[in-house]
């Protein structure tokens, strides 16, 4: 039987996004405050999936085992280093985060069964690699708030509770919304980027958080006049919003992940979308 397993490591590095190549003026340009001398620091946390077939004691791998790989192959070194000369990868190609993933997923690939890399930079950075090449994954997380009510305009009071029970109630309620962003592309070579990331931030406050935030979803945002501001509707709303925004700036939009609150959440991802509009039938609604 095939399991993944995760196994959880962390270090502290500092890096600074700076090319030789380029001036004063066009590194603060292109980087921004990140290309301050000497450089900034992270807290970066490591997640390390692993698959295979369980064995004889239930395991796919001694966990032990694989904390002392990781450890002697990647947080001994990167640990309360710099990053840029710590490892000959990232004089070529800057840490970002997203390389900083890919160059472990290279590092440990000889010894470990990998099926992905993650590594949070912060709470709301993070990146994936999956061992495709140059491409990677970079999921941004921001928030929002808003109020909505569930009530189709077309039933009852009546049948409207029946479907949605107290989220119908006529002055609706509020949430805390938890949004993530993850995007896809391949690894710029010498900046370490697949998207610029002030750019893919600016993308998503323009387009969701700025129009959403401090609404009352049913009557400010015209969408949901007509259509049921459900967590779902919600999610595959911004997904079409931000899609074309995003592939402006050079990356391609993957998933949006909306968390409603604790107990609710729910994804969309782009390629599900593009499946959906290729099997349409001339009866049925254009979801792109």
């Amino acid at each position: 039987m095939q399991c993944v397993v995760n196994r959880r490591a962390q270090f502290s590095a500092s890096h600074r996004y700076w090319l030789p190549e380029l001036s004063e003026a066009e590194n603060i340009e292109k980087f921004g405050a990140c290309s301050r001398f000497p450089g900034h620091g992270h807290n970066y946390i490591l997640f390390v999936s692993l698959k295979g077939e369980l064995d004889e004691n239930g395991m796919v791998l001694n966990l032990s085992d694989v904390k002392q790989i990781i450890k002697r192959e990647v947080t001994s070194q990167l640990d309360f280093s710099y990053l840029n000369d710590v490892w000959v990868e990232f004089k070529q190609t800057l840490p970002t985060t997203e390389n900083i993933a890919r160059v472990i997923w290279k590092r440990l690939a000889p010894y470990l069964p990998l099926v992905r890399v993650q590594i949070f930079e912060n709470p709301e950075l993070c990146a994936e690699y999956i061992g495709n090449q140059m491409e990677a994954y970079l999921t941004v997380s921001t928030h929002f708030s808003a109020a909505h009510r569930l009530a189709h305009p077309h039933l009852s009071t009546e049948e409207n509770f029946e479907i949605y029970g107290k989220c119908a109630r006529p002055n609706g309620h509020g949430h805390n919304y938890h949004l993530e962003v993850t995007v896809k592309g391949d690894i710029d070579p010498r900046t370490g980027m697949i998207v610029d990331l002030v750019a893919l931030n600016q993308v998503i406050e323009n387009y969701v958080i700025e129009p959403f935030d401090h609404t009352f979803l049913n009557k400010d945002i015209p969408y949901f006049e007509k259509v049921v501001p459900t967590a779902e509707n919600i999610a595959l709303y911004i997904t079409n919003l931000l899609r074309s925004p995003i592939q402006e700036i050079g990356a391609k939009l993957y998933k949006v992940k909306l968390i409603e609150s604790p107990n609710n959440s729910c994804e969309i991802f782009c390629s599900d979308l593009e499946l959906n509009s290729i099997n349409l039938t001339q009866n049925e609604a254009v979801l792109v």
